[in-house]
């Protein structure tokens, strides 16, 4: 499961950084929700492109932003956390945990988790991540629930599913 996890986030790094150095036309993002079983948490990471993430904060707050210094990642959080949100079926917004990021020179890597909990199928993913930004913005999320993985497309019409 971590080998298929550290494949997934090299495999979307590589692809962001072929984006970035073509004129940087397409914008995208990659998200992969996994239950670990050695913890008992479902974990998400994301991975999207720094120049996106900068570019939307100096947009939000009127400022330059260095996302590589300590100062930056209060304001990525608070839009990490309104952007992108899950549900259960019922409704019931799951408590994502902000667990930390890492940054280089061209992506950001955010990790978050829910304590405790297995997604399931009919749970409702909220992904507006740079979409809101971006009218070109797309996002990727693979979601696993009962040991399946699937894919959803995340863009301006839809950034409302339901996990498969």
């Amino acid at each position: 499961m971590i080998f298929r996890r550290l494949h997934l986030i090299a495999a979307t790094v590589l692809a962001l950084a072929g984006t970035v150095s073509h004129a940087h036309n397409f914008h995208m993002g990659m998200a992969d929700i996994s239950y670990n079983q050695s913890t008992g948490n479902t974990e998400i990471v994301h991975t999207y492109t720094g120049h996106d993430l900068a570019a939307l904060l100096a947009n939000l707050y009127g400022q330059q932003f260095d996302l590589g210094r300590p100062d930056s990642e209060p304001p990525l959080r608070r839009y990490m956390e309104k952007q992108f949100t899950l549900s259960d079926a019922d409704g019931k917004r799951l408590p994502l945990q902000w667990v930390g990021a890492k940054i280089d020179a061209d992506t950001v890597v955010v990790f978050q988790e829910i304590k405790g909990v297995k997604l399931k199928k009919g749970s409702r993913i909220h992904n507006a991540l740079l979409v809101d930004f971006l009218p070109s913005q797309r996002n990727t999320v693979n979601v696993e629930t009962d040991g399946t993985v699937k894919t959803l497309f995340f863009d301006q019409d839809s950034i409302d599913q339901i996990a498969p």
